[in-house]
């Protein structure tokens, strides 16, 4: 059974329902993610872009610490948008690093290779293809110089808050001692703003987790009927959850493949997917209980997104 499968059908079966936001990503995924990033209500990926193309200088300092020799490593690289313009400063201030971009996709990867050296000539770059912690593993292996750790667009915010703390400390036994990293929390802010950005007026994040259902039909050969799941999205200002539902319009039943079939009751739902916010204090609370000791915050003009940075101690 494919991993697709088996992880559908396991989070079907639970109870609540929920879907793995990580299978959003396919072709058209991919096209709507960047729409809703484009989106005028949709803030962070413009907030972190401002911290990066405005205070460059001062990032570099940052974590260069001292140092002018180390590995630039990028968890989730995408397509670097926001980080050529640190990786550009660098090559600016001669400094002796390695760009390693860690990405699931092949072809990302390759793209980064072939494309970021005519971006920004002089960069040394060496793609690392795979799940963050075995390619940190990787990284490790094939130098031994100071690393420095790059988590941007509050993916972190993906992850529950426990999940979350768990995460870091993974992350930290993974690095020595001196090491930073440089994690995007999207902080907590007016619950409208939050909200709107999750429900765009143009319904672009309505169609990424409908097109998760149209992914199942096709790929899975499963039978939903989209015109029968609604979009739902919720935040709580106190928890900082910002939560994806898909609900069901009525009574019915789904088929996937030729053998399993779903019951959903008239407004049940599919849990889709998390969008932590933080307040400042929390993402100090979380650096020191995983190892590490906060440093420097970078924040937008707004104040609505922090790059903070962390030294492994």
């Amino acid at each position: 059974m494919n991993k697709f499968l088996e992880e559908v059908l396991a989070g079907l079966k639970d109870s609540p329902k929920h879907l793995s936001s990580k299978y959003f990503y396919d072709e058209a995924g991919d096209k709507l993610f960047q729409q809703i990033m484009a989106s005028v209500e949709y803030y962070p990926t413009k907030c972190e872009m401002e911290i990066f193309s405005q205070q460059t200088e001062a990032l570099a300092t940052t974590l260069k610490n001292g140092f002018n020799d180390f590995d630039l490593i990028e968890m989730g690289a995408g397509d670097a948008t926001k980080s050529i313009f640190l990786l550009q400063q660098l090559v600016n201030d001669n400094v002796n690093f390695t760009y390693c971009p860690i990405d699931i996709s092949k072809s990302m990867i390759a793209h980064l290779e072939e494309e970021m050296p005519k971006r920004v000539p002089g960069l040394k770059i060496m793609g690392l293809n795979g799940e963050y912690f075995h390619m940190l593993e990787k990284a490790a292996k094939i130098s031994s110089k100071r690393k420095v750790v790059l988590f941007l667009g509050s993916n972190i915010g993906n992850i529950p808050i426990k999940e979350a703390e768990q995460f870091c400390k993974d992350w930290r036994s993974h690095l020595q001692k001196g090491d930073l990293v440089l994690v995007g929390f999207d902080l907590k802010k007016n619950p409208k703003t939050i909200r709107a950005a999750y429900n765009d007026a143009e319904g672009y994040t309505r169609d990424f987790n409908l097109n998760l259902l149209k992914r199942i039909n096709r790929e899975l050969d499963a039978d939903f009927d989209l015109s029968q799941f609604e979009h739902y999205p919720m935040y709580d200002p106190e928890s900082g959850a910002c939560k994806s539902y898909l609900i069901s319009l009525k009574e019915q039943t789904v088929r996937i493949g030729e053998a399993d079939f779903f019951h959903f009751k008239e407004n049940e739902f599919i849990f889709m997917e998390i969008s932590q916010k933080y307040s400042l204090e929390e993402t100090d609370k979380i650096a020191l209980s995983s190892g590490f000791k906060p440093i420097k915050k970078f924040m937008d003009s707004k104040n609505w997104f922090l790059d903070t940075v962390w030294e492994c101690v």
